[in-house]
């Protein structure tokens, strides 16, 4: 007997800055993001792309994302999409553009993934200030000392 459906695994998820896909299907991604370091806040980031692979499933689902603030109740972004998975061999990527994402304090975020209201993966994503370094300051009339050469 085949089974008629099988929750899928999440094969990975990746906050990026862009993804970009090829005319062959291959996707690139751009500035993955570990952190996010900015001179001050708030901040807005134009775009962050969202890229989730599934696989091992059977059936079809509805794949949910979030994007969670630091007090852990306030949602920023939400995206849905619903895929299909024919077969447990197959897989399928999705990607999830937020726009215009306004960050007013640091501290950790969260991304959370859920498949049909199952949270499959919550990861922090650090909202850092970190202000631009001063370069130093040299007396009037003293030239900085020269790199040496290569």
């Amino acid at each position: 007997m085949q089974p008629t459906r099988i929750l899928p695994d999440l094969q990975c998820s990746l906050l990026c800055e862009e993804i970009r896909q090829e005319i062959t299907g291959n996707f690139f991604l751009v500035g993955v993001i570990n952190f996010i370091r900015v001179p001050q806040l708030p901040v807005v980031a134009l775009k962050l792309s969202l890229f989730n692979r599934w696989t091992a499933g059977v059936g079809q689902f509805t794949e949910s994302v979030r994007l969670i603030a630091p007090d852990q109740t306030t949602l920023l972004r939400k995206g849905e999409v619903k895929f299909v998975l024919q077969d447990a061999s197959l897989h399928a990527t999705n990607v999830t553009v937020f726009a215009q994402v306004e960050f007013k304090v640091a501290g950790t975020y969260y991304v959370e993934v859920l498949v049909d209201d199952v949270m499959k993966l919550r990861y922090p994503v650090p909202v850092l200030v970190a202000p631009p370094q001063q370069q130093p300051q040299h007396p009037p009339g003293v030239q900085p000392p020269t790199p040496p050469a290569p």
